[in-house]
């Protein structure tokens, strides 16, 4: 069963970021400043991959003035990002779906963080563009994923799963994440990331994170 439409897992969603993503709520916290440098302070962003909320509400809680456009393909997940804004739900707008069939926009910035690396390159690639197309002339634009230098990935993944190990995950979950990534996620080279935003027609592409098999980036429209 998918983990995103399995209630147990989802349930569960909001405890694996932080102990499995090093520096997860500095990466965040760096990503809203990336946005509020062009950002405006009443700003609709869009967030691809909102599903469990938690960027949603960080972002929410940092800027009252930001709305904010939610998609993701997984009800479950969506219903989780409602579950986790609470008060704050009436500010977002969530669609459940894919990056093709989302509102158009305008939008005066946008993000993807953690959800990239489960999209082939290929479709990963005009996922971008779609998002570029809905994103005002000179949007920010920040992503976050899994991203590993050629050659390097049993080295980097075991690192990430002694990281969640670390971080109080039990050591058999961590190795059985860790050989599911290993094994089913199309995941790129930091220089092929850089330049499937460049050929979405992103600009100013820039590395702001880096931590252990996992990379991001700030780009504009």
């Amino acid at each position: 069963m998918d983990a995103f439409s399995d209630p147990r897992a989802v349930a569960h969603y909001a405890e694996n970021p932080p102990r499995m993503v090093p520096g997860y709520a500095d990466m965040q916290r760096m990503a809203r400043l990336l946005l509020a440098e062009r950002a405006p302070d009443d700003a609709r962003v869009l967030v691809l991959g909102a599903g469990g909320g938690l960027e949603l509400k960080a972002f929410a809680e940092s800027h009252p003035g930001w709305s904010f456009v939610g998609v993701d393909p997984s009800a479950a997940m969506l219903d989780l990002a409602r579950m986790t804004l609470g008060d704050l739900s009436d500010r977002a707008h969530l669609h459940q779906g894919l990056i093709d069939g989302a509102p158009h926009g305008p939008f005066d910035a946008g993000t993807c963080i953690l959800t990239l690396h489960f999209i082939a390159r290929e479709e990963r690639l005009q996922t971008l563009r779609e998002v570029r197309r809905r994103l005002k002339p000179g949007a920010p634009f920040v992503v976050a994923h899994f991203s590993i230098p050629e050659g390097e990935r049993a080295l980097w993944l075991s690192r990430y799963a002694a990281f969640a190990v670390a971080s109080g995950i039990e050591r058999g979950q961590a190795e059985t994440a860790r050989s599911g990534i290993s094994e089913r996620l199309p995941i790129l080279t930091p220089e092929e990331d850089e330049g499937l935003l460049r050929e979405a027609g992103f600009d100013g592409v820039g590395l702001f994170y880096a931590g252990f098999a996992f990379r991001g980036w700030s780009a504009w429209a």
